[in-house]
């Protein structure tokens, strides 16, 4: 978004709502929000309703360019905003105040460790119970209306609460912009006697944000450049490796002109997937430590020097604290601030502007591609259930072994195209969906910081509804759909075409190989009897059980043609201990780190 460009497009209100219309002079609050949502880029916005915000509803509704969709809870409406947030580049959710703020403040949790600007919004009391002695339902039963605040304040960047018109229009303007600017959620929070009453300060159409750019201190940038670039220059095989801040820092295209003018492999970081282009001759996999890409890790950790864009290192990026990364050799780019090695560090140095400029003064060196290229092997193809394997109950299902996880990726992978899209849940699904190969402008998401399991069944009913022009797969477990599945009821009504495959094999598998016991055994469920129900004959729906791969091929078939104008629910069945390799060995590693005894005192 260039500095003074108008966010959005002015349109008229529907005539449906006459309060909401009115001269600039009789504004409201509810209508000046909307129009900023949808100047923002909100199309969509993620509602549960609840008595204090229905009036602020209304005004939402009223909005032509403004779509409501409602969801079954509040968790599933936050992780909606946040998975649209993902495709449209900012999302909004409204609920109602503490039961409905409280439920939400996971999902809102999550959009922040994520870099996701989404706008919260909260239907607060009526302004003339703030400052009394009054108790009100929905809270506590105190005469205390901050407690929804003091907890949204470790997880948004900005917080606003409205009970008074005269400074309504700076908290709301004030919120909202710097949601945008620090991409990071915000809480707003509206008296529910206020959206509708006509206020001076309130132009019938909102005046388009001024957000100024971003501007790298020039000699900052300068030394930057320089100094990194005598490090890389005397590098022998250097590597470059793409971190999940690139999105934040909205440098993406410039990661590729680095990559294209330098010449060194490229990597990404598991929690980047998505983020960086695999079509290009250069990529060479997933750099994750110990469960890297096949030759990736090796490549990345024998480089003499490391470019690390935009990256996080947590226990689970870093396999239990296990990389092979040793600091001096590493240039670490954040979003605003480049450090070489053991330093020195460059402050208010821009990643996007530091990338391009970078470009510029680095010598082609394709040293290390080439090695890469000297080792590696292609991948073996995932065998079929042999005649002379023995069979095996599991005890579960009550049936012969059922279809190999390995194989069920092998026939997503064929179905990927830049008109498709991945989420991948927490769980066994984040490492095989890692191992897929994205086509150029193939979506990909999950929530590997915050890794909550559930995120996914709201987060694909947010992105579907964003990227209309992308079929979504949704990668998901049996324990984590049992958290979140009411929203397949939304899917529905919104008449979303996305794939879900349910990999149904009776747990929590991850928790199982970090440390296992009976509490990661869950209640099976008749899972397309569940969606089933759901559809109830209303909206497109198509459900199937899977047990073999010729039944996968059929399944595929039919939900990429005849009913590809459905949602599709394919539940694949899978042996309780069908894992991949990477999820055994993370898991023992994470074990270890989690398991360490106390530092002597």
């Amino acid at each position: 978004m260039e500095a003074g460009d108008k966010i959005g497009s002015s349109a008229h209100p529907t005539s449906l709502h006459p309060p909401v219309r009115g001269d600039a002079s009789s504004g409201t609050l509810g209508r000046h929000l909307a129009r900023r949502l949808v100047e923002i880029g909100v199309k969509d916005v993620f509602s549960v309703p609840g008595d204090f915000n229905l009036n602020l509803l209304d005004h939402l509704i009223a909005e032509p360019e403004l779509n409501l969709v409602g969801c079954c809870n509040e968790l599933n409406a936050g992780y909606a905003a946040d998975g649209y947030a993902r495709a449209k580049g900012v999302g909004a959710c409204v609920v109602t105040f503490t039961v409905g703020g409280l439920s939400v403040l996971n999902a809102i949790a999550g959009a922040y460790s994520e870099n996701l600007p989404v706008i919260c919004i909260v239907g607060g009391p009526n302004s003339n119970d703030y400052g009394t002695n009054r108790i009100l339902h929905h809270t506590i039963g105190l005469p205390d209306f901050s407690q929804e605040l003091r907890c949204f304040q470790t997880i948004t960047c900005a917080q606003a609460v409205v009970n008074n018109l005269d400074d309504a229009h700076e908290l709301l303007d004030t919120a909202i912009s710097t949601a945008l600017k620090e991409s990071k959620p915000v809480y707003i929070s509206i008296g529910c006697n206020l959206p509708g009453i006509p206020h001076p300060t309130f132009a019938r159409d909102p005046v388009p944000f001024f957000l100024a750019p971003k501007v790298s201190n020039q000699l900052g940038l300068e030394a930057a450049v320089e100094a990194t670039a005598n490090f890389l220059n005397k590098a022998v095989k250097p590597v470059l490796v793409g971190g999940p801040k690139l999105r934040v820092a909205n440098a993406k295209d410039a990661f590729v002109e680095l990559a294209d003018a330098c010449g060194y492999p490229i990597a990404v970081m598991p929690s980047g997937k998505g983020l960086v282009p695999e079509h290009h001759s250069h990529f060479i996999g997933t750099y994750w430590g110990a469960v890297s890409t096949s030759f990736c890790g090796e490549i990345v950790e024998s480089a003499d020097a490391y470019v690390f864009v935009g990256p996080i290192f947590n226990d689970y990026s870093s396999v239990g604290y296990s990389l092979l990364i040793k600091k001096e050799k590493a240039i670490i780019v954040q979003p605003n601030r480049v450090t070489i090695g053991n330093g020195p560090s460059f402050g208010w140095v821009f990643m996007a502007d530091f990338l391009s400029a970078l470009a510029k003064k680095l010598k082609k060196n394709t040293t290390a591609v080439e090695n890469y290229r000297r080792i590696f092997v292609p991948p073996g193809m995932p065998l079929k259930h042999g005649n002379d394997e023995p069979l095996r109950v599991n005890v579960l299902f009550k049936h012969i072994q059922p279809l190999r996880v390995n194989v069920l990726f092998k026939h997503i992978q064929d179905m990927l195209s830049k008109d498709s899209a991945v989420i991948a849940e927490t769980g066994d699904s984040w490492f095989n969906c890692q191992k897929l190969h994205l086509p150029e402008n193939c979506g990909y998401e999950f929530q590997m910081q915050y890794g909550s399991i559930g995120w996914s069944v709201g987060a694909t009913l947010g992105y579907a509804q964003a990227a209309k022009d992308k079929r979504v797969i949704a990668c998901i477990g049996d324990g984590s759909f049992q958290v979140t599945a009411q929203d397949i009821s939304t899917m529905i009504r919104c008449g979303q075409k996305s794939i879900i495959f349910l990999i149904n094999n009776g747990g929590y598998t991850i928790e199982v190989e970090i440390h296992d016991g009976p509490y990661n055994v869950i209640k099976n469920w008749n899972y397309t009897a569940f969606v089933d129900a759901i559809h109830n004959g209303e909206g497109k729906c198509w459900t199937a059980k899977v047990r073999t791969e010729d039944e996968l091929i059929d399944a595929i078939a039919a939900a990429t043609g005849e009913k590809k104008d459905s949602l599709c629910f394919i539940e694949v069945f899978a042996h309780k201990d069908d894992t991949s390799k990477e999820l055994l060995e993370w898991g023992s590693r994470v074990s270890s780190a989690n398991s360490r005894p106390p530092n002597p005192q």
